[in-house]
């Protein structure tokens, strides 16, 4: 038996409730879980208070959208009965705008500019100090492999030293 996070039971049956309203068999091909299964989280859900729903991020545009031509009374009356509160309503207007803004729109600022190249040159100057003292070390670390390596290749093609098992050469 497959058992399912918390998360992502929230989100498949945010799906099924309103604005979505997606129906059991669509979303049961989606997700590959039987639509009994689905019936089951969706009455479990619908049972809790409306205020501990999940809402998807469609199902939030969709709400902005619905809501964009309200009046703030009407705003008011609708995020009542769908268990919401107006700032929260407000919040997902304000994403879904800075979402869809043109990219000069959130251009930073110049001095944000000027803090982040001086930020970049010094990690620049940081790598390139680490760069050159790795470098350094591996140099190191071939230089005394060769040197280990000629010292070996001194003490074995002597053919005056004698080894010690044979001792001293009379």
């Amino acid at each position: 038996m497959a058992r399912y996070g918390q998360s992502f039971k929230d989100r498949v049956v945010a799906r099924l409730l309103p604005p979505e309203s997606a129906t059991l068999e669509l979303v049961s091909k989606e997700v590959g879980i039987a639509v009994d299964t689905l019936q089951r989280w969706r009455d479990g859900v619908q049972s809790m208070p409306v205020r501990g729903r999940a809402w998807t991020a469609p199902a939030r545009l969709q709400a902005v959208i619905t809501t964009a031509a309200l009046s703030e009374a009407d705003k008011i009356a609708w995020c009542r009965a769908q268990g919401i509160y107006p700032a929260e309503l407000a919040q997902w207007c304000a994403s879904a705008t800075t979402a869809l803004a043109e990219p000069q729109d959130t251009r930073a600022s110049p001095q944000a500019t000027r803090q982040d190249r001086k930020r970049i040159k010094e990690l620049e100057r940081e790598l390139l100090r680490k760069d050159r003292a790795l470098a350094e070390n591996a140099a190191l670390l071939v230089l005394s492999k060769k040197s280990r390596r000629s010292t070996k290749r001194a003490r074995t093609h002597d053919p005056h030293r004698r080894s010690p098992q044979f001792g001293p050469r009379h």
